[in-house]
């Protein structure tokens, strides 16, 4: 039997802004984090949902336990205790996730040398950046592209949703930098980044 009610597809939240390339923005209505903390539960639970698959290995360098939280309610695994003794672990993984800015005695692009290292090809890193300074996500891409990470995506997290036919203000509390480690450039290619 079929559905003869059709449905339209929804709108699709979120924006491309113009450039050279075009840089894609999309926007996740999540709650805001708690002071001292990187991201809500809400936040967690959508990076691990929409960045991962089941089995996909996720490190964690984030403060609090939403992500650790989001990683075993999704059944997938991580490595929070290698991280703390000071390496990315020996296994690649799918998802790195970082708060910034970091506590890392390591320079920016050291930290993003060593997540480029331990990302399987097409793996990302996540960088969740407090919003409101408008240099601090240049400066973040810029130490990513010198790792040899190139950018994906920009995602911004606001505590209202935006409604159709309405032009309201976002109340944005979190940037969040999506960058990759391509797959050609593990076969070789260097990738254009």
């Amino acid at each position: 039997m079929t559905d003869t009610n059709r449905h339209s597809a929804p709108l699709p939240v979120g924006d491309v802004v113009p450039g050279d390339p075009p840089v894609p923005i999309t926007v996740w209505s999540v709650p805001a984090p708690q002071p001292g903390e990187t991201m809500s539960n809400a936040m967690g639970l959508r990076l691990v949902h929409n960045l991962t698959h089941p089995s996909d290995l996720i490190i964690d360098l984030a403060d609090g336990p939403q992500l650790a939280c989001a990683i075993i309610a999704a059944h997938r695994r991580s490595h929070v205790q290698a991280v703390r003794q000071g390496g990315l672990g020996r296994e690649a993984a799918t998802l790195i996730v970082i708060g910034w800015p970091v506590d890392d005695s390591a320079s920016p692009v050291e930290l993003f040398g060593r997540c480029h290292a331990s990302l399987v090809p097409g793996g990302c890193v996540a960088v969740l950046l407090p919003h409101g300074d408008l240099i601090l996500p240049v400066d973040v891409v810029i130490a990513a592209k010198r790792a040899g990470l190139a950018y994906l995506q920009h995602i911004v997290a606001a505590d209202r949703p935006p409604r159709g036919g309405q032009h309201t203000q976002l109340d944005i509390h979190t940037d969040l930098l999506i960058l990759t480690r391509s797959a050609d450039q593990a076969q070789g290619g260097g990738g254009d980044v």
